[in-house]
């Protein structure tokens, strides 16, 4: 079972970032992606929002990297980690300005992205850049055909579709892979639903372990009624983890204990049927988070 993190710093929503992001910059982000890189991470993954508004700012906050610019700048520091956006909202871009930046990435990381896709969630975000936030999942459904299109080997992609239109434009450079992994993220059984018939992996968004088991078996239901094929990856996004004893209060719900324990815990994922799991570290500054990732990826990885 693989296991990849979602890069702190980068985006600083309240359900999740530590205290001491709020401060952090460019070189506690280039210390974590090398200490996930070292550790044996499979890919380190950057959230995307456009704009928060002044609505949602106090929960979300108003820090969010840009992706492509984020992932750019951690592939040029490591060497084997993969590049996951977690997710692009590609439904607020034309897919042809999509794929250019991440055909791009691509190139330049030596075939190490990943693209993982949503629908999005921010409605002044969709109005702001004249997008269709009430068909959202539409246009979602139709950006995926663009970009395979335009992700895919063809200098000059083509795509026709109802919302876009495209052909004899020619783009370089292509991407190093020849086929770059689409995952759907989202949980809604529309979500679900297009994870199945158009994605390589899922993305599952706040699932509770009890309800993974039910949500895989959707997927492989609609994958085997429509002869879907080809290698598709299952994910799930752990608890919070701190590897060892605590000495100071890391909450109810975080995972901890020895090595054993923690792999233990972390092993019923791969009964379900999961594939790749994100996992997230408690921590109170850099060193303590850089610490963990290089104790899970000696410790606990080799048991997984």
């Amino acid at each position: 079972m693989a296991y990849g993190i979602q890069l702190p710093v980068q985006s600083q929503s309240t359900l999740y970032t530590e205290p001491w992001e709020a401060a952090a910059g460019p070189e506690d982000l280039l210390a974590v992606a090398r200490a996930a890189d070292r550790a044996g991470f499979a890919y380190l993954a950057s959230c995307d929002h456009i704009a928060i508004p002044r609505r949602l700012a106090s929960a979300m906050s108003t820090v969010w990297y840009d992706p492509v610019a984020t992932l750019a700048f951690l592939a040029a520091a490591t060497e084997r980690t993969r590049l996951l956006s977690h997710v692009a909202v590609v439904g607020l871009r034309h897919p042809l300005l999509s794929a250019k930046q991440y055909a791009t990435l691509d190139h330049l990381s030596g075939g190490r992205l990943i693209l993982g896709v949503g629908a999005g969630h921010v409605r002044e975000e969709f109005e702001v850049l004249g997008a269709d936030f009430e068909r959202r999942g539409a246009v979602l459904d139709e950006s995926i055909d663009a970009l395979r299109a335009a992700l895919g080997p063809d200098e000059f992609p083509e795509h026709h579709g109802k919302l876009y239109d495209f052909e004899g434009l020619g783009q370089r450079p292509r991407p190093a892979q020849d086929r770059v992994p689409l995952w759907v993220g989202g949980s809604s059984p529309a979500a679900l639903r297009r994870a199945a018939l158009k994605g390589d992996g899922w993305l599952p968004q706040g699932d509770p372990r009890d309800r993974l088991p039910a949500q895989i078996a959707r997927i492989r239901e609609l994958r085997e009624r429509t002869g879907a094929s080809g290698p598709f990856t299952v994910g799930a996004i752990a608890e919070p983890l701190y590897v060892g004893a605590p000495r100071w209060d890391v909450g109810r719900r975080t995972l901890t204990g020895g090595p054993q324990e923690l792999a233990e815990s972390l092993r019923a994922y791969r009964a379900m049927g999961v594939d790749q799991i994100q996992v997230r570290f408690r921590s109170r500054d850099r060193t303590e988070l850089t610490d963990q990732i290089a104790a899970f990826g000696a410790e606990v990885a080799p048991q997984l």
